[in-house]
Parts: structure tokens; sequence; C-alpha cells
């Protein structure tokens, strides 16, 4: 549980966050499939990504992990897993499960995924299709879509053309893990853009993969070539102190070392068209690898907006801090195309609904998404997090801008993606001045 006063004064600091909870899971499994050893910086100490740890030791990779440094020592496989002695635990990470489904379907052996009960709600058949076109069978239970997740491997497997569906950088992933191990060359055609760190960093462990146009072409059979990576700062963490300092006038706040993945800056242009004060600086352009840097936020009063379309996809796991932007701002903020939010750790819509009403803010629900209306305060509540981490940063991050208390029940599970989370919360609580928190 968590307890915030609201009313803080404006803040004036720097800080640091995490590595990237979706590039940190990339790293584990790529490194996993390379021909040596791989020395990872930066990780992200989440749950999620440990889940993602015991799953690759599960069958059978070697992992010294140095916490107190955030790294970690992967001792790479060439591709070649060994049988699970047990079903392979993916905890609450659809990341895990997903990603791993498109290893193991090049696998020559059985194996089994399961995940806690979040995690066994959430739709499978999405990877299920494609896997199984490449040869792979694959099973799952209720309704044949909802984990667990039965792989029957197959070496090797056959190359295919996809055409997804709908945006997800997930089945994209799971599709290209797969492709390293097919004879041939398998093309993802993706009409709207998804997040795209699986392919820069294949293409950074000297994997053949390029995209031409809409298209994503690897060319396999193909061993990631063992090198060493450092993880960015997570921008979905940053997230929430952007906003918590891009609403307060007067406020400046810096976040150093930061992933600015162009298919992650969605976040930063939606909140800068709110009219924000964001700069993002480079440390150094690179054409393939992660680009990172810092971003200064400055303080302002924000006006309502738009967020819809193609602009989902790379915000989909920012929607919840921005649906909180928007109750803080001036004018009616409309979000569509959303029904992915549907079926995250919980029901997002719904979750996000239900709380900012607590706190006084008039929404109106759609399947897709939602109408916000923003007001000048919003009042203190006892919210539920849902068991779900993104709600409960969002919300703790409103309980700053409310009158009186706010109380965040269940927040154990922000641990899922930002140990730490609540030592900067209760510490930007005070109003920091000139501070640099790391």
């Amino acid at each position: 549980m968590l307890k915030i006063e609201g009313g803080v004064p404006p803040i004036h600091c720097a800080i640091t966050v995490p590595g990237d909870k979706s590039i940190s899971h990339r790293a584990l499994m790529i490194a996993a499939l390379s021909n040596g050893v791989c020395k990872i910086t930066n990780l992200l100490y989440g749950e999620d990504c440990l889940h993602t740890v015991k799953a690759l030791r599960e069958l059978g990779i070697s992992i010294e992990l140095l916490p107190e440094r955030c790294s970690a020592m992967v001792h790479g496989c060439s591709g070649k897993f060994r049988t699970p002695k047990r079903d392979v635990y993916c905890g609450n990470s659809g990341t895990t499960m997903r990603l791993l489904a498109g290893i193991l379907a090049a696998q020559s052996f059985c194996s089994r995924l399961v995940g806690d009960p979040s995690l066994s709600r959430r739709p499978m058949k999405r990877i299920m299709e494609p896997l199984s076109l490449m040869g792979a069978k694959l099973s799952a239970g209720e309704g044949d879509d909802f984990p667990p997740l039965l792989v029957e491997g197959r070496k090797p497997l056959r190359p295919i053309i996809y055409r997804m569906p709908v945006a997800s950088a997930q089945v994209k992933s799971a599709i290209l893990l797969a492709g390293l191990s097919a004879q041939g060359e398998s093309t993802v055609i993706e009409y709207t853009r998804s997040r795209d760190h699986t392919e820069r960093m294949l293409q950074d462990f000297g994997v053949t993969i390029r995209r031409h146009g809409e298209e994503i072409l690897l060319k396999g059979p193909s061993i990631p070539q063992a090198r060493n990576f450092r993880v960015p700062g997570d921008i979905s963490s940053a997230s929430f102190w952007i906003l918590a300092a891009a609403a307060q006038p007067g406020a400046k706040l810096l976040i150093r070392n930061v992933g600015l993945n162009p298919s992650r800056r969605a976040v930063l242009d939606i909140l800068s068209r709110m009219g924000a004060h964001i700069r993002a600086m480079s440390t150094e352009q690179v054409e393939i690898g992660e680009p990172s840097g810092s971003i200064e936020i400055t303080g302002v009063q924000l006006r309502a907006t738009t967020v819809q379309g193609e602009e989902i996809s790379n915000a989909i796991d920012e929607i919840p801090i921005i649906a909180v932007a928007g109750a803080l701002a001036q004018g009616e903020t409309i979000i569509r195309n959303a029904q992915e939010l549907r079926v995250k750790e919980t029901d997002r819509i719904a979750a996000l609904t239900a709380n900012l009403r607590a706190m006084g803010v008039r929404v109106v629900e759609r399947g897709d998404g939602m109408e916000i209306q923003g007001k000048d305060s919003l009042i203190g509540a006892r919210l539920k997090s849902f068991g779900d981490h993104r709600i409960a940063m969002a919300f703790s991050i409103a309980g700053l801008f409310a009158v009186g208390e706010t109380i965040i029940e269940d927040t154990s599970c922000i641990r899922t993606s930002y140990p730490g989370f609540e030592k900067t919360l209760r510490r930007f609580s005070k109003g920091l001045i000139y501070q640099d928190l790391n």
C-alpha cells in the first residue's frame, strides 16, 4: 500500500531510472541464443526480468547475476537449449512467455509455459498461429488461447511471410526469434510500426536482418554473435516522473541516461502536444543499437489532446500516465483505438475509468478508449491497483496533484517493472530543490 499526500511544491532535481524492461528481456534471450559469453549491464532487476532469468536457467542457460552492479553474465548456447525438467514458469510476464515461445518453437523437444493467474488470462493465439505456420505445434488452455502454453518444437522451422493483423512487438519478436532457426528468409510485414528493440538488437548481435518499407526480413539459420550490451534507462518508467514535472508549473527535472529509441518516443510527442516543455538530448547518434541520452522537463499548465491511430501502438504502455495527464489538462482528452489495453495485466481501460472517477474526474468509457474531462484539481481517494504495476504508478503520480491523501492498495505489483519507485516517489513528494537522485 502507498499513501501520497497531495499539494507538493515544485520539484527541481535530476534523476536516473532503472534499465529498460523490454530491452532487458530481449538482451537476456538473445545473449542466451548467442555463441559465447555476454555481459549485460544496467539490467533491470524487476520481477518480470528475473522470471526470464529463471526460465532461461530452466532451459540450461548459465546466468551469473551481479545485482549490486545491475549486470549479468550470460553463457550462450548457440541456439541449443536443454529440455526442461518441469514447467517453465513465466510469472506475470507476457514478454517472457511470448518471446520464449518463439525460441522454443525451434527446439527439438516439448515444453510447457505457465504463468500466474493474471498471465493465465492473457491471449496467446496471436503467437500460436504464426509459429504453427513455421512448423511448430502449439496448444493452449481455455479456448485454445490462454496459458498454459504447450510448445512442441520443430527443427528446422519453415520461413514464412507473415502479415501482422495488428501491431504487436511481442508477436513480431516471437516470429523473428523463431526465424533464427528457419531455413531461408522469414518476413514480417507490419502496416503499423511497433517498437523495434528486437530488430535493433539482433542486428547489433550480428544477425542479418533488414527493413524494407513495411517488411522486416531475417535470413536464417543464424546464431547471434556474443557481445557485451548496455541497457538504457526505461522511458516507460521515466514517463511517470516526466508527467510529475511537466504538469507542475515551475518544476524542472532532468532525467539522465534514458532510452530515446524513436519507436518509444510517442509519449514525449503526446505530452509535448499537450504543451509540456520537453527537450530530449541524445548522447550520440547510432545506426544500430539503442540510442540514449537525457530528457529535460519544465513544468507548465497542460492542455487536452487526442491520442489515436498509429500513435497508440508506440505509447501503449504509457497510456495510463497519459490518461492521468488528461485529467490534469485543460479541456477534453480523447483516447481511441486502444482496445489492446483490455488484455493487459488488467483491463486498463476499466481500471483507469474507475480510478479517475474516484478522484472526481468526468470520464466516458468506450470500448477502445475513453474521454477524459480535465479539472483544476483531483480529489484524494482510496484506489485499487488491480494488481497492475502501471496503474499503481500512474495513480501514485495522480496523488501528488490531489487535494488530501491518496491511498493506492496492493502496490507490490510495482516490483515487476520498477524496483525503487516508492523511494523516488517519497522524495518527490517532499518537493526537491536542486537535488541529484541516483
